[in-house]
C-alpha cells in the first residue's frame, strides 16, 4: 500500500496489519461443514467456527427463528424489563442444564462479557451473607476467560494484561491438576476467597481436569464456603461429550456460564445460569445484580437459543458427537505413526489438541505452529493454533468421511512443513498475543 492510501476500514482481530487485505483470508459464506473465502477457495472448517458453530453452518431453523423474531419483535430488551423470548429461552436452558441444579438465567452478549457478570455476582452473593471480605477469585494457569476487562484478569495465559493497565489485585492463579497447590493457597487464603472459575477443559491446550482434581475442588468447596464457577463457554453444548461437561461431576457447581453452541454462533449471546443458592439469597435479600447489557435477551438472540435446543434433540447432535468422537480418536491414534514429528493429542470428545514436538521432545513454537495452520489450510481445512501444536474442533454434525478428510489434511500440511524444513528452524521469540481464536 503507498503511503498515500487509505488504509483498510476493518481492523480484524489478532491479524498482523499486514495481512488484513489478504483475500485467502477473507471469508465470505459458508454452509454445512465448509467455508469459501474470497480468492475462490473451499476449505472444510475444522474449528467450528470459533468452536460454535456445533451444529453445522447456515441451520434452516435457526435462521428461520431468528428472522421471525427480527420481523415480530425487532428489539426488545432485558434492561429493567423482560420480554418473552428471554423468559422462554431461559426455560429452555435451565431445561438442558437441570432444574435441579440451577434456578435462573442471567442473559449477557459474549463470554467474556458473561465472565465480568460472574466476578461481580460472586462477590455480591457473599456480601448479601454477610461475607464483604471474600472478594478474591482464583482461576488456572492457561486458562481463558475473555479480554474484557474482567475475564481478561482471570485468564491465566500471558496475552498483555499488564500492557493494557488490567487489574490482577483480587485474581490469583494456580495450576490446573494441581490439588496440593490449590489447597495451599485455600489455606493461606480461604475467608477471603469469593470463588473458584475453572474450565472443565481448559480451551487452550484442551487440558481436561482429572477426576481426581474435581472431586478436590468439591470438597475444597464444602471447607472453604467459596463459590464454584465452571466457565463451559467452549465445553457446553455436547463438546466434550455430555451436554456440559460439568453435567458428569458429582456434584453440580454454583454458577455455569455458556455461550458458543448456545446459539449455533447464529447471534452474540451467552447464559448465566445460577444455582438455587444464590437465586435464593438475591431473592431473601431483595437485592438487585448491578449488571446489564443493551444487546443481551434480545428477541433474534433468544429465539435462536431456543431453536437450537430443538435442532440438538432432532439431529441427535449429542449422540453422533460421541459417535465422531470415538472416531477422532482412532483417527489421531493411527495418524500419529504417520506425521514426520512427534505429536500427542490432548483433550476430550470433539475438543482437541495436536501437539508437535522437536526431536528432544520440547513443543514446537509459534513461529512453526504459524506454518502448519497455513500448510493444513492449503491442503484443504481451517484449524486454529494451540500452544504447541493445532486445534481440531469439528462440528458434531460431521460425518465420519469428514473426520477422514480432516485428518487427511493435517497430515498432509505436516508433510509440507516437514518438507520445507520448518520444523528444523529456529524459532524467534514469542509475540505477546499469539492466540488467535
Amino acid at each position: 500500500m503507498s503511503p498515500t492510501a487509505r488504509p483498510p476500514a476493518l481492523w480484524p482481530a489478532l491479524i498482523p496489519r499486514a495481512d488484513h487485505l489478504r483475500e485467502d483470508l477473507c471469508l465470505v459464506g459458508a454452509k454445512g461443514h465448509r467455508v469459501r473465502f474470497a480468492d475462490g477457495r473451499e476449505a472444510l472448517c475444522g474449528t467450528s467456527g470459533l468452536w460454535n458453530v456445533n451444529l453445522g453452518y447456515g441451520n434452516e431453523a435457526v435462521a428461520e427463528a431468528s428472522a421471525q423474531a427480527l420481523r415480530d419483535a425487532s428489539y426488545l430488551s432485558v434492561f429493567r424489563y423482560s420480554n418473552s423470548y428471554a423468559r422462554a429461552a431461559a426455560e429452555t436452558v435451565v431445561g438442558l442444564a437441570g432444574p435441579d441444579r440451577f434456578a435462573r438465567v442471567l442473559f449477557s452478549t459474549s463470554g467474556g462479557a458473561a465472565n465480568d457478570a460472574v466476578l461481580k455476582l460472586v462477590r455480591h452473593v457473599h456480601a448479601i451473607e454477610g461475607h464483604s471480605a471474600r472478594r478474591i477469585v482464583i482461576g488456572l494457569r492457561g486458562s481463558y476467560h475473555g479480554l474484557t476487562y474482567g475475564g481478561f484478569s482471570l485468564t491465566g495465559e500471558n496475552l498483555g494484561q499488564q500492557l493494557y493497565g488490567v487489574d490482577p489485585r483480587f485474581v490469583r492463579h494456580v495450576n490446573p491438576n494441581a490439588v496440593d497447590e490449590l489447597t495451599e493457597v485455600l489455606a493461606e487464603l480461604g475467608d477471603r476467597v469469593a470463588a473458584v472459575v475453572v474450565e472443565p477443559v481448559l480451551g487452550s491446550g484442551t487440558i481436561a481436569l482429572d477426576d481426581d482434581y474435581v472431586a478436590a475442588l468439591l470438597a475444597l468447596r464444602s471447607q472453604h464456603g467459596f463459590l464454584l464457577v465452571a466457565d463451559e463457554v467452549a465445553t457446553g453444548y455436547g463438546r466434550t461429550g455430555p451436554m456440559f461437561a460439568s453435567s458428569a461431576w458429582p456434584a453440580a457447581p454454583d454458577v455455569l456460564i455458556t455461550s458458543k453452541g448456545l446459539t449455533n454462533g447464529a447471534a452474540a449471546a451467552a447464559a448465566v445460569l445460577v444455582s438455587h443458592r444464590i437465586a435464593q439469597a438475591f431473592e431473601g435479600s431483595d437485592q438487585v445484580l448491578v449488571h446489564a447489557e443493551t444487546q443481551a435477551g434480545t428477541p433474534a438472540s433468544c429465539a435462536v437459543i431456543s431453536a437450537v435446543a430443538e435442532e440438538f434433540a432432532r439431529l441427535d447432535a449429542l449422540g453422533n458427537g460421541q459417535r465422531l468422537a470415538a472416531a477422532l480418536d482412532a483417527g489421531l491414534t493411527s495418524l500419529a505413526d504417520r506425521l514426520p514429528v512427534p505429536t500427542s493429542a490432548a483433550g476430550r470428545g470433539l475438543f482437541r489438541t495436536l501437539h508437535a514436538h522437536t526431536a528432544d521432545g520440547a513443543p514446537v513454537g509459534p513461529a512453526v505452529v504459524a506454518q502448519l495452520i497455513t500448510a493444513v489450510r492449503e491442503a484443504g481445512a481451517v484449524v486454529h493454533p494451540g500452544p504447541g501444536g493445532i486445534q481440531l474442533i469439528p462440528a458434531l454434525t460431521y460425518s465420519e468421511a469428514e473426520v477422514t478428510e480432516l485428518l487427511g489434511c493435517v497430515e498432509l500440511g505436516f508433510a509440507r512443513v516437514a518438507a520445507s524444513g520448518g520444523f528444523g528452524r529456529p524459532e524467534s521469540p514469542a509475540p505477546v498475543l499469539e492466540r488467535a481464536s
